[in-house]
């Protein structure tokens, strides 16, 4: 008779701890220490009463959001700075990491998507006029990619610390505006208007820059470095898209067409985002390619 019949444990199915694993973390820094989980898993704090079981799902759905825009911030930053120092190749790293982040933020909106219309309901009238049109965040992520818009900082006056973030980058070169001047330290015909404009306007087609990407896409192999920077552009731009489109699509299906708790027009608003673009000329470019 083997050790579990008899009540004994079955060693297949027990681990033991080694020796060298600690155990005593009095003056030890803990995992729960080094990332302030105390701090980090006290955060949620539901304001529904009576208490609806959803609202934990809808916080921790917006929380853990930022803290990946948080992240993507910090490698978009990164990337535009080693762009300026002509570092392509740490950059394109950065780029790749700001992609796997992307698909994440993308993937999660299918959790926030078990929530019915009805279920939050019971927890939209606790939400206010706070929205997600109000986060910092991803306005500083927009303004790093190039959607400048000044009107945006106003919508931060009461935080001081946001508004001053996105005011500097309002003032800033973006992800694409280094790339542009990357390229023109490179020898390409950079139309000199895109290398000293105001940085804190939109930026905009500019029909010159098109025949410097066609060129480019014409002999991929004499650019690859330029090349495969475009292509990586490019994946940003559709990932955020997609990213849009998944936030649409689950509004869309919570609220039908109701108005946005931050007093937008709700889905028609979230769907004119889906014109804006980062990266025009690396969009044009693929209408002259094998025409």
């Amino acid at each position: 008779m083997d050790s579990a019949a008899q009540g004994g444990v079955d060693q297949r199915s027990k681990r033991d701890l080694e020796e060298g694993i600690a155990r005593d973390f009095v003056r030890k820094m803990s995992y729960g220490d080094y990332l302030r989980l105390e701090t980090l898993l006290s955060a949620q704090q539901p304001l529904s009463e009576p208490p609806q079981h959803d609202e934990l799902l809808f916080i921790i759905q917006h929380q853990t959001s930022e803290l990946w825009l948080k992240l993507m911030i910090h490698e978009l930053r990164s990337a535009r700075n080693l762009l300026r120092e002509d570092e392509l190749a740490p950059a394109l790293k950065r780029l790749a990491r700001v992609k796997h982040i992307q698909h994440t933020l993308t993937d999660q909106w299918s959790v926030l998507a078990t929530l019915t219309p009805s279920e939050y309901a019971q927890i939209r009238p606790f939400l206010a006029s706070s929205s997600g049109f109000q986060s910092a965040q991803y306005r500083e992520v927009e303004f790093l990619l190039g959607n400048k818009n000044a009107d945006m900082v106003a919508v931060f006056s009461h935080d001081e610390a946001a508004r001053a973030a996105l005011d500097e980058l309002l003032h800033e070169p973006s992800l694409y505006d280094e790339f542009l001047a990357y390229l023109s330290r490179r020898g390409y015909a950079v139309p000199p208007a895109l290398l000293d404009r105001d940085w804190t306007q939109p930026y905009s087609l500019n029909d010159g820059l098109v025949d410097v990407f066609a060129g480019v896409y014409a002999e991929p192999h004499e650019h690859w470095g330029v090349y495969e920077t475009c292509e990586e552009l490019v994946d940003l731009e559709d990932n955020f898209q997609q990213w849009r489109f998944r936030h649409l699509q689950v509004v869309q299906r919570t609220i039908g067409q109701k108005t946005g708790t931050g007093g937008s027009t709700g889905v028609n608003f979230l769907r004119r985002a889906l014109d804006l673009t980062f990266f025009p000329e690396l969009y044009e470019v693929r209408t002259r390619i094998g025409g």
